[in-house]
């Protein structure tokens, strides 16, 4: 049952987080395409990917949660700071990243003059971006090193 919870947490941490991860570091730059006039369908298609993958990442931390739980690791140090990170991460996404990005479409989709109010949107909004990758790397780190872990990984 193990290598099974073990499996799926994985694949969902690579398919659903590695989504999210790569349509949103692309959305700034498509945003502020679509304002300069190229239209917003690819900004549109990368947010609608970052909100419908960041519904499946729910089940990154359950299955991780199981996982640690068979293993019987729930209480390791490791996989605390694991958990706190990734509920900063997804807290980051669900209350800055996701309306940054609909504030960006918003602008993309009204008729003119929005160039000088939406780039210092998107320039948040990269660096938000940023901070999301980074706690998602600090996250994978973590999961392989596992610091104080017995396994001698």
């Amino acid at each position: 049952m193990t290598k099974l919870l073990l499996s799926v947490h994985v694949l969902v941490a690579i398919l659903a987080v590695g989504s999210i991860t790569v349509a949103a570091s692309m959305f700034p730059r498509q945003a502020l395409r679509a304002i300069g006039g190229e239209g917003p369908k690819v900004a549109a298609l990368l947010h609608r990917v970052c909100r419908g993958y960041a519904l499946a990442g729910i089940a990154v931390p359950v299955f991780g949660i199981a996982t640690g739980a068979q293993l019987g690791v729930l209480g390791d140090a490791w996989l605390i700071v694991s958990l706190v990170l990734t509920a900063g991460a997804a807290g980051l996404l669900a209350l800055a990243i996701l309306p940054g990005q609909r504030a960006l479409l918003s602008l993309a989709e009204s008729p003119g003059g929005a160039e000088e109010t939406a780039r210092p949107v998107a320039v948040r909004l990269t660096m938000l971006t940023g901070v999301f990758n980074l706690l998602w790397a600090v996250v994978v780190v973590l999961m392989i090193v596992r610091p104080g872990s017995t396994t001698g990984a």
